[in-house]
Parts: C-alpha cells; sequence; structure tokens
C-alpha cells in the first residue's frame, strides 16, 4: 500500500485547504474546536452540512451516483484530516454515514428517491432505534413489538440511547415482527416518521449535563409497510450490514491524531509535577508518546479495511477491531487532555463550550467567567462523554466475543 502523496494529492489538499478557510465562519470553527463529544452543535453542524451540500461534498465516501465523490482513499484522508485541523464541526453521522447506504443496499427505488437527497440536505434528520432499556448490546434480544394490520405495522414499545431525537424527524429501527427459533429471526428494520401519531421523547440527562441521549416511546404508532427497508422478518441481514459502518466504516485516526497534537500543544502551557511544562515531564511524555504512536497504528488499519471496502468486500470482523482500538484510545487522550487541564478542568463550566445538546439545568455566570482557557473547560465534559465510547455501537466486551469467534475460531 502506498501511502506516498502524489502531486495530484496536494493539489487536492490545497483545494480543501483554500474551500476550508473560504467557507468556516469563526462561529462554526468555535463550533467544532470547542465541542464537548462526538456530536457538534446541532445548529452549526446543519449550517455546514449546507454548505458542504452545495459544494457537493456533504456525503464523499457515498456512490457518486447518490451524490458522493470520486475521491481515492488519500483524498478521504485528506479531507478528513483538513477538516479536523480545520476546526470544522463534525456531521450527525445517523443519517449520511450510517443507514443511507443500508437505503442504497436494501432499499426500493421509491426509498432511494426519497430518503437519499432529503439526507444530502438536511430536510431528513435521522436518529437511530437499536437499544431498548432491556436489550442493549445484545442487540438481537430486542422485543419492541411490530403487529401487522393490513398494510400497516403497529408498533408498540420504547428505544433508549437515542441520540439527537429531539432534533430527528425520522428514526430507523429494529422491531420485532415475530418470534422464532433464534432470536436474529422474526427482526424487521423499519424507518418511522418522528411526527407520527404516539411517537413521544424524553431526554436523558448525560453525566456532563447534556441532554443528547433520549427514551422515545411508541405508543400503537401506523407504520407503512413500505418504509420496511428489505423485507419482513429479515432485519438483522440489514442491521449487520449497518453495523460494518457505524463500528468501522469511517476514518478515526485523524481526528485522534489531532486530539493528541492538540494535548502536546496544551501541556507546553501549564505547569507540570515538577515546576516546569508539563510537556517536559517525562512521565507526561512517555505516555502522549504511546498515545500517538497507537492513533498512526489505527491510521494504517483503517486504511486496510477502507482499501478491502473499496474493492467490494466485507471487512467483517476487522469492523470490531477498529471499534475496540478507535474508542479506547479515544478515552486515553481525553484522559491526558483531563490531566492536562490540571484544576481548572475541575470546573463544571459548560458556557465555555459548545455541547452538543441543552443543557437546561445550568446558569452560566452573570459575567461569563471562564476558569482558566476554554480547552480546559472542554477537557471535563469532553473526558465524562467519551466514557459512553467503549459501550455505543456494541460493547468493547461485545466486539472483543466477535473477534475471538471470527478471528480466533474460538468458542
Amino acid at each position: 500500500m502506498d501511502m506516498t502523496w502524489s502531486d495530484a494529492d496536494i493539489a487536492f489538499r490545497d483545494e480543501v485547504r483554500s474551500f476550508l478557510d473560504e467557507k468556516l465562519t469563526p462561529e462554526l470553527r468555535a463550533a467544532g474546536r470547542l465541542s464537548t463529544s462526538v456530536y457538534a452543535d446541532h445548529e452549526a453542524s446543519m449550517t455546514w452540512q449546507a454548505i458542504l451540500h452545495e459544494r457537493g461534498w456533504a456525503a464523499p465516501a457515498w456512490p457518486v451516483e447518490h451524490g458522493g465523490c470520486d475521491w481515492s482513499l488519500t483524498q478521504h484522508y485528506i479531507y478528513s484530516r483538513e477538516s479536523i485541523l480545520a476546526g470544522a464541526p463534525s456531521l450527525s453521522p445517523m443519517g449520511i454515514r450510517m443507514v443511507s447506504h443500508a437505503i442504497m443496499a436494501f432499499g426500493t427505488q421509491e426509498q432511494k428517491d426519497y430518503f437519499l437527497p432529503g439526507i444530502l440536505d438536511g430536510s431528513v434528520f435521522f436518529c437511530q432505534g437499536y437499544s431498548e432499556p432491556e436489550s442493549g448490546s445484545d442487540l438481537a434480544s430486542l422485543s419492541m413489538a411490530a403487529v401487522s394490520d393490513g398494510d400497516d405495522l403497529v408498533v408498540t414499545g420504547s428505544k433508549i440511547w437515542t441520540t439527537h431525537a429531539q432534533e430527528a424527524n425520522w428514526i430507523f429501527c429494529l422491531v420485532r415482527t415475530s418470534k422464532q427459533e433464534r432470536k436474529q429471526q422474526g427482526i424487521t428494520f423499519v424507518l418511522i416518521d418522528m411526527t407520527a401519531p404516539g411517537v413521544e421523547v424524553q431526554p436523558l440527562v448525560m453525566a456532563s449535563g447534556e441532554e443528547v441521549q433520549n427514551q422515545v416511546f411508541f405508543d400503537g404508532v401506523r407504520v407503512p409497510k413500505k418504509n420496511v427497508l428489505g423485507t419482513i422478518d429479515d432485519g438483522w441481514t440489514v442491521a449487520k450490514y449497518l453495523l460494518v459502518f457505524e463500528r468501522g466504516g469511517g476514518a478515526v485516526a485523524p481526528a485522534l491524531q489531532v486530539m493528541a497534537e492538540n494535548v502536546a500543544e496544551h501541556a507546553a502551557t501549564v505547569t507540570g509535577p515538577l515546576g516546569g511544562p508539563l510537556s517536559d515531564d517525562p512521565a507526561f511524555v512517555q505516555k502522549l508518546a504511546d498515545a500517538r504512536v497507537r492513533a498512526k497504528v489505527l491510521e494504517v488499519l483503517e486504511y486496510r479495511a477502507l482499501a478491502t471496502m473499496s474493492s467490494g468486500k466485507d471487512p467483517g470482523p476487522v469492523a470490531s477491531m477498529l471499534k475496540v482500538l478507535g474508542t479506547e484510545l479515544s478515552q486515553r487522550i481525553t484522559e491526558l487532555s483531563l490531566e492536562a487541564a490540571g484544576p481548572h478542568g475541575r470546573v463544571y463550566q459548560p458556557h465555555a463550550t459548545k455541547p452538543g445538546g441543552p443543557i437546561d439545568k445550568y446558569v452560566p455566570p452573570a459575567d461569563g467567567y471562564v476558569s482558566g482557557d476554554p480547552w480546559q473547560a472542554v477537557a471535563p465534559l469532553k473526558y465524562l462523554n467519551d466514557r459512553a465510547g467503549s459501550i455505543y455501537a456494541g460493547s468493547n466486551e461485545i466486539q472483543r466475543n466477535i473477534l475471538a469467534k471470527a478471528a480466533l475460531g474460538l468458542g
């Protein structure tokens, strides 16, 4: 695998930088730089998506015929890294990075014609309905019922940990349409209008104080069968396909490398336990160096996975490996950032950040005072939010079980 940038790649990098310099306003850059989780401020994210859509870059990983870009793997990497370096806010992954690929693979032409353009321009905003109060990482144990009634499915039950359900107008759900011998059977993948009668959203307050996650209740919600993706009772096939994109379909190494670089930069400005800059403390330097090396290793592994996918092959258990490595490394880097923030990192001051959801119970100081620098206010919130990284998209314990069986032949 040749990782040397060609003249064309360098020209593309310069094109991306020029675009970002022109289109990223100070407000949008702040939303990216001061983000407290993997989810940017919703308004800033949607504003940035509209700008990218106008340029044709909202979903570069999509096939060209659906609005994607005919880019090489190197160009995708360049675009991702340059966007992060410039401080661009992230886009919600639920539509663009996840359910869109399932719609392309399993959807009817009518579904593709309606949902894909809407996902691109932001008029269709999806959230994910997978986890239930009694069904998390063991997703196949889900029980939310969908009963056939003529041309509709009548859905009753609830989903939990539903990110941005309060902003979404559509949700993709796994529902139980029949009970069969294997729990993976009898599951259906369905697209539900969030404005349908019987849908209720209740926010969940996270440890950071943000209301990003929600519980969604469905009370006899009528869903047209034309909104089923794939076939009834075979939704597990669609879900497995989509989970590849959720767990390892993108590149996270560039973001982690930038996070580590920021920690190094900040460490040079604060005092360490030895009296000098923290960046001169051998113990801290060793921990940061380890994180940087792991980020480079992850980058190579992601290149290999993306190369496999670009050739039309299923990366298989590699997606689970990338999910484990990426989330645990992100947690490690947020720990280092919190260590660098020092006493200022113990102060709860979300008014100095751009959180991924509302914080209704917090009253900021009247004069807007911030203890320390803004990055020191971001550090504790990012640390708290990242604790969920090893749980969402299938807990890392489950991913290790998958690897043990699929890659090592155990169990």
